[in-house]
Formats: C-alpha cells, sequence, structure tokens
C-alpha cells in the first residue's frame, strides 16, 4: 500500500468514527430533552385529623402533563372517568359532601401543579364513610404524557396500597 491509500482509508475510518459518534450525541441529546420536560403525577393520600384530607395530585415532573384517559373503580365496579358525574356518583354514598376538582380529557397541568381531586376542609376520625371510601375502596388510574406525545405513562391510587 502506497501512502496516499493509507491516508485514504484513514480519512474514510475517521469520517465514519465522526458520523457514528454524531448519531449517538444527536440521540442523547434529544433522549436528555425529553426527559428534561417529562411530568410525573403522583397521587397522594392525606388523612391527617384537623387539617384538610383528601385525595392529592401533583405534578413533580420538570414539564406539563397531558392527560389522556382516567377510570375510577369503586369496590370493584368501574364507574367510569372522573368527571363531575363520577364524582357525584361517589359523593351520595358519603355522609359528608367532599369538595372536589375533576378534569376533561384531555387536560393540561402544569409543572408544580398540585390539588385535591377530593377533600374534606376539615377531617376529623370521625369521617369513617370518607377514611374508607379513600384508602380501601377506590381505585383511580391517570393516564398522561408529556408534550412530546405517545408514552402512556399513568399514575395509581390502589385500595388499601398506604
Amino acid at each position: 500500500m502506497d501512502s496516499e491509500t493509507v491516508i485514504a482509508v484513514s480519512a474514510v475510518v475517521i469520517a465514519v468514527a465522526s458520523l457514528v459518534v454524531s448519531v449517538r450525541q444527536g440521540r442523547a441529546a434529544r433522549q436528555h430533552n425529553r426527559n428534561s420536560v417529562r411530568p410525573l403525577l403522583v397521587l397522594q393520600r392525606t388523612l391527617v385529623p384537623g387539617r384538610v384530607a383528601g385525595l392529592r395530585l401533583a405534578n413533580s415532573g420538570l414539564g406539563p402533563a397531558v392527560i389522556t384517559s382516567t377510570m375510577v373503580i369503586v369496590d370493584g365496579e368501574r364507574i367510569g372517568p372522573w368527571s363531575k358525574a363520577t364524582a357525584d356518583r361517589i359523593r351520595t354514598s358519603l355522609g359528608q359532601w367532599p369538595t372536589v376538582m375533576t378534569f376533561r380529557e384531555p387536560q393540561y397541568l402544569a409543572s408544580g401543579y398540585d390539588e385535591y381531586l377530593l377533600k374534606l376542609p376539615d377531617y376529623t376520625r370521625d369521617h369513617v364513610e370518607f377514611t374508607k371510601l379513600i384508602s380501601d375502596r377506590l381505585y383511580l388510574e391517570i393516564r398522561y404524557e408529556s408534550l412530546y406525545g405517545g408514552e402512556d405513562f399513568r399514575a395509581t391510587l390502589v385500595p388499601g396500597d398506604l
């Protein structure tokens, strides 16, 4: 092999290696950008006497969440999506009428969103029906994605999962 062939082969090898590094770097940058705006919805029960109690939804992620669907199951029976009609159906079985916050699908929740979906303003241990509902009877699933779309993330409240 003469020196010109060696130089040409070396140039091709360097060019291919540069292309591979560039493609990998581009993929890593895209993945980083997606993760930097990923939402993280968290469902949490709060039952502290003398305080606001209920079912709380928070977006602890860095980006907005797009709620694509919801499902409510009470005592093993599928009730429907988390809507006013579903919430009213659940509330009628309780002695105390808790405040609810519902949403339509799709619903956009900003980063830092933190609201009660179902709450009693002055909870006491005497609110037995409410306690049983959010602790042992209610299953709630919220499916959501980032603004990029297509991820199908889930936030789930499972009965008895304290």
